[in-house]
């Protein structure tokens, strides 16, 4: 009876770290995706404020804001069409992957410019 109780402690022993990396995988990716939610928002909230006819920078700097940290946001203009671009590098949870490269989130936004000439 007491060799099968260390045989389970022996067995939660090897199972435990997998669980712990299956978990914080799983966090990995649910911070992509609130990462890649965050970078639609931006492009969106650029290229809304660029229709609107605000200044370039000051769309810019709104959508960056609204973005992950490091966000990029490229503007163009196409006749009618406003573009706008956000990109941003996602790096791994904690510090802990620090050997994987980022993954790299990008979303884009087209209007149409309202009353722009």
């Amino acid at each position: 009876m007491s060799r099968e109780r260390g045989a389970a402690t022996a067995e939660l022993a090897m199972v435990l770290p997998l669980l712990v990396a299956v978990t914080i995988g799983l966090v990995w990716l649910l911070s992509l995706g609130a990462a890649q939610v965050r970078a639609v928002d931006a492009a969106r909230e650029t290229a809304r404020a660029l229709a609107r006819g605000d200044a370039q920078a000051e769309a810019v700097a709104r959508g960056e804001a609204a973005g992950p940290s490091g966000t990029h946001i490229a503007v163009s203009r196409d006749g009618d069409q406003l573009q706008a671009t956000a990109t941003a590098s996602v790096h791994g949870p904690g510090g802990l992957f620090r050997f994987l490269p980022s993954v790299r989130v990008r979303a884009t936004a087209v209007t149409a410019a309202e009353g722009l000439s």
